[in-house]
């Protein structure tokens, strides 16, 4: 709502103060329909000057937010916080896992036991010769199988590479297979090598 649509506001109910003060038991029908035609004029202000919508609730963090009657506020996501609130205090913190609740089994250890290292991460890289260099031809998969079928539908395909290989990358990186035979291929189409 901006300035001036405030002060036309403000007068408006100012003008149906003055009107509340002068009614009476025996005031005119004229004066009736005088302040019936104020009162509209200062809703009509009033529906021009509300962008939102109407709140649902009475909570000041969510005024449309969803509706819980239970609620003192009628505000659901606040009565969902008082609740795992209440839950929280009832059953003494957070729910607790099984693992939590079992008692160490050993010492705790400076470099960990083989339960809390994570599992090797090992990849099978597919490439492709381009007659001077093996070079990534897919995305590295973490399944052999999955990766062996990939090579196998790209030397299907319709411009097949001279040779696929599969690579074993863990620690180190290891050729598991090799199909076709890579030639190195000179980029020079006569042959020239230059100077």
């Amino acid at each position: 709502m901006n300035h001036a649509h405030i002060a036309a506001l403000g007068r408006a109910l100012r003008v149906l103060g003055e009107h509340g003060e002068a009614l009476s038991a025996d005031t005119p029908d004229a004066q009736l329909h005088e302040i019936k035609a104020d009162l509209r004029r200062a809703l009509d202000l009033l529906e021009e000057g509300v962008t939102s919508e109407a709140p649902t609730t009475r909570c000041a963090e969510h005024p449309t937010g969803p509706v819980d009657e239970s609620a003192p506020d009628l505000c659901l996501l606040c009565e969902t916080r008082r609740r795992a609130a209440r839950r929280a205090q009832l059953t003494g913190g957070y729910p607790r896992t099984p693992e939590a609740d079992r008692p160490a089994a050993s010492a705790p250890s400076r470099y960990g036991v083989r339960g809390d290292r994570p599992q090797p991460q090992q990849r099978w890289l597919p490439e492709l010769w381009n007659g001077r260099e093996w070079q990534l031809c897919g995305t590295p998969r973490r399944d052999r199988r999955e990766a062996e079928l990939y090579l196998a539908a790209q030397r299907r395909g319709p411009r097949p590479a001279m040779a696929y290989r599969l690579v074993h990358e863990f620690t180190d990186y290891e050729v598991l297979r090799v199909w076709g035979t890579p030639v190195r291929v000179d980029i020079e189409p006569m042959g020239n090598a230059g100077p």
